[in-house]
C-alpha cells in the first residue's frame, strides 16, 4: 500500500536489444540509480536468446542485490536462476505461477487500467499489481489508469500497486503519492544517456 514514502523505481528492458551495447547502459543505470527490480521484458521467444540475456543481466543485477524477474516465461524462472516472474495478461496465470515457483518468488501482474482484474490477480496471489499506461499511449487499447485507480487501489489495497507506461516528469510528480513503485523502460532507452534521461523523469522524487 503506498504511503507518504517515495515510490521505489521498477526497471524494464528494451523488448529487443544486442547484449554488447545494452549491457554497459543496464549497469550505468544500475550504479546511479537505486532500482528495487529489474524486469527481462525481451519480446523473443528464442529461448537461447532470452537464457543469454537472462544470465547476463542475472549477473549485473544480483551483483548490486537487485533482483531480476522475466516477463512471461514461469519455465524459465527457475531454470535461469531468477527471482520470479511479471505475467502481462492480467489474473490469468497468477495462481498457477504461485504454485509452480511457490511463496518465496516474484510474481506479478499487469493489469492495464482494469480495477476489477487488478483485484483478481491479488486475491490469486500476486506480489504487485501493475496498470497502465498512465500516459497517451499506442498500446493496448490505448485506455490510460487514471490517478484515481492508482489513489483508490494505495487506500484500500495492501498488495503493492505499480504505474508503468508512458510516465513523464509529470506523471511521476502526480503519482509519488499514490504508487509503490513506477516502472521505467522504453521512456529512457532511446536516450544517449540512459541514466541522464531516467533522472529527468524522477526529478520529482528528489
Amino acid at each position: 500500500m503506498a504511503t507518504d514514502d517515495q515510490p521505489k523505481l521498477y526497471l524494464i528492458t528494451p523488448p529487443a536489444f544486442e547484449l554488447t551495447d545494452f549491457m554497459p547502459r543496464l549497469c550505468a543505470v544500475l550504479d546511479g540509480a537505486e532500482i528495487a527490480c529489474l524486469r527481462l521484458a525481451l519480446a523473443t521467444r528464442d529461448e537461447d536468446r532470452l537464457s543469454r540475456a537472462a544470465d547476463a543481466c542475472r549477473e549485473a543485477a544480483h551483483a548490486r542485490d537487485v533482483p531480476l524477474v522475466i516477463d512471461t516465461h514461469v519455465a524459465l524462472v527457475g531454470r535461469l536462476g531468477l527471482d520470479g516472474v511479471h505475467l502481462p495478461d492480467g489474473a490469468r496465470g497468477v495462481r498457477a505461477a504461485r504454485t509452480a515457483l511457490g511463496g518465496e518468488a516474484i510474481v506479478g501482474a499487469f493489469a492495464r487500467a482494469s480495477r476489477h482484474e487488478g483485484m483478481n490477480a491479488a486475491e490469486a496471489g500476486a506480489d504487485y499489481v501493475a496498470f497502465g499506461p498512465v500516459g497517451t499511449s499506442a498500446l493496448g487499447d490505448g485506455t490510460a489508469a487514471p490517478r484515481e485507480l492508482f489513489e483508490w487501489w494505495s487506500e484500500m489495497i495492501e498488495v503493492p500497486v505499480v504505474a508503468e507506461g508512458a510516465l513523464t516528469a509529470a506523471s511521476v510528480a502526480d503519482l509519488a503519492g499514490v504508487t509503490d513503485f513506477l516502472a521505467i523502460g522504453e521512456e529512457v532507452w532511446g536516450a544517449d544517456d540512459p541514466l541522464a534521461a531516467l533522472s529527468r523523469i524522477t526529478s520529482a522524487l528528489g
